[in-house]
């Protein structure tokens, strides 16, 4: 992850007056050549100094650590310890980015009415954000998902629920190594114009209603006769 160390460890416990030489990608590129027997330790600045001052190395085991690490560090590594005998290794390094907070919103360009759909739009959004997978789970089941392979992009995933659910819901964002995690609060952000959360009226209720209308008028006009 950036901003990390990586460490390429040659698995070999004690080297002496081997010389050891890193290098990058298909070309080889040189990125360090020390020779222990004379204590040098020469960086080379050809990749515009991507590495200088990042670059530390274990006296005993001749393993390099990249510091503070980043994208533009991400690649193949040659490591190759030269002495009595050739020593190669090979190392694929992967780097990701620190991953953002998902931010969960209402999709709607109005507030919800009572009378109107019982549906809330919701989306969820990121942005700058590359080789990642943005997902909708409802519990622990997945809803939805998009995942994207291209560097600073901007990802949002839609999503509808009922304004009376009680289900948990969480919009996930994630790469191979991490992940961010933004629970969904239907009551703050599914609201009527009002600024409540939004109850739907079914037909029984407005039954009910009518009939304790009812109920009231018969007791009004008997209390009159009485009189």
């Amino acid at each position: 992850m950036e901003g990390d160390s990586v460490t390429l460890n040659t698995d070999v416990t004690e080297c002496k007056d081997d010389r050891i030489v890193l290098s990058l990608g298909a070309e080889k590129s040189l990125i360090a050549n020390i020779k222990r027997n004379k204590q040098i330790f020469s960086i080379s600045d050809v990749l515009d100094g991507r590495f200088r001052d990042r670059l530390k190395l274990d006296n005993k085991t001749g393993s390099v650590t990249i510091t503070n690490i980043t994208s533009e560090h991400a690649g193949v590594y040659q490591l190759e310890i030269v002495g009595a005998k050739l020593l190669t290794k090979i190392f694929n390094v992967s780097v990701y980015a620190r991953l953002p907070v998902p931010v969960i919103s209402n999709n709607s360009s109005t507030c919800s009415s009572s009378s109107s759909s019982s549906y809330c739009s919701l989306v969820c959004s990121v942005v700058n954000v590359g080789h990642v997978t943005l997902s909708w789970y409802k519990g622990n089941s997945l809803l939805s998902s998009i995942s994207v392979s291209d560097l600073s992009i901007s990802l949002s995933l839609p999503l509808e629920v009922e304004y009376q659910d009680k289900n948990t819901y969480s919009c996930v964002l994630n790469n191979p190594i991490s992940n961010q995690t933004t629970h969904l609060d239907i009551r703050k952000l599914c609201l009527t114009c009002s600024g409540t959360p939004t109850h739907v009226v079914h037909s029984a209720d407005l039954c009910c209603c009518w009939i304790s209308v009812d109920c009231l008028c018969c007791r009004d006009l008997l209390h009159l006769q009485e009189m």
